[in-house]
């Protein structure tokens, strides 16, 4: 009898973790950014969307990021992710005595999880920061399942402790970066069309 309940659990631990109903993405900006630049690589956010939201039913994707008016770039990459999936909300930078700028969205955040609980059953946070831990209980306490996922050198232990499900961003950077472009060798045009090589990932 135990060894037909090993062999044919009620549920695979695969099936238990994916079943998570209604997702909402609550993005860091800056913390994803930073963690980025420590695995040395550039994110593909439409990778990450998919990545992130697995199969499952996507409420929304929030990306919270303080924002440079006067930075033309980064105001077409914003304009970008708003018609690439993503919810911006963005907060002008504010500059810091030493000569820093900075933008804290925690409350922005933390507003947006609790005011949406109850049109989504699973979170996915994308950020380290353990100022979040709190929410992250509070939303918790109300049915709500959360992912945490951040690069673990970045990401409070508090956050962990109070998160259903933890995952290491370095774990996942194969599935969200950008490729790089060492990767390909374009050939130009010749009389016999256009030829592409492409060389293998390693």
């Amino acid at each position: 009898m135990l060894h037909n309940l090993d062999k044919d659990p009620i549920f695979t631990p695969e099936q238990v973790l994916e079943n998570r109903g209604r997702v909402a993405i609550f993005i860091d900006g800056s913390n994803l950014f930073y963690a980025a630049l420590q695995l040395g690589i550039e994110i593909d956010y439409t990778k990450l969307l998919c990545r992130l939201t697995g199969g499952s039913r996507l409420l929304r994707s929030f990306f919270y990021t303080g924002v440079d008016r006067t930075n033309e770039k980064q105001q077409g990459f914003l304009l970008w992710m708003r018609r690439n999936g993503y919810r911006v909300i963005a907060k002008d930078l504010v500059q810091l005595p030493d000569g820093s700028k900075k933008a804290n969205l925690d409350v922005e955040i933390a507003v947006d999880m609790m005011a949406l609980v109850g049109a989504y059953d699973t979170a996915v946070l994308v950020s380290g920061d353990g100022d979040l831990a709190y929410a992250v209980d509070a939303v918790s306490y109300r049915g709500v399942r959360v992912e945490v996922i951040s690069l673990r050198a970045m990401t409070s232990d508090s956050l962990i402790n109070v998160a259903d499900r933890y995952i290491d961003l370095e774990s996942v950077k194969e599935d969200i970066q950008k490729t790089p472009r060492s990767h390909y060798t374009y050939r130009p045009l010749s009389e016999y069309g256009y030829i592409e090589e492409v060389q293998p990932n390693h």
